[in-house]
């Protein structure tokens, strides 16, 4: 698939990159070769590959999901300036 002038003037309009007129056959190369490099990716048969996050086979280390604090939430409440059922009471903000 080769993209004509107009494609590329449009392309650089919606990614508002400013072409001069010269650089337009310059980068229609460019985004040719791309277009080219994208379809000898899709050409490669890739049925029977299980998909992977990652290039390489890591395993990530995980830390046991103890806990590790214990439960301060009266203690904090109870410097709090106005508390009910369990909640902060803050000044209406919005009329």
């Amino acid at each position: 698939m080769s993209l004509s002038d107009d494609q590329i003037r449009r392309l650089a309009r919606l990614a508002r990159i400013a072409l001069q007129p010269g650089e337009t056959a310059e980068v229609g190369s460019r985004l040719n070769r791309i277009l080219e490099l994208v379809g000898e990716i899709q050409a490669v048969d890739t049925a029977g590959i299980e998909p992977m996050s990652h290039a390489l086979d890591l395993v990530q280390r995980l830390r046991p999901d103890d806990l590790t604090e214990t439960d301060r939430r009266e203690a904090y409440q109870s410097v709090a300036p106005a508390v009910e059922g369990g909640l902060y009471l803050v000044p209406k903000v919005i009329e």
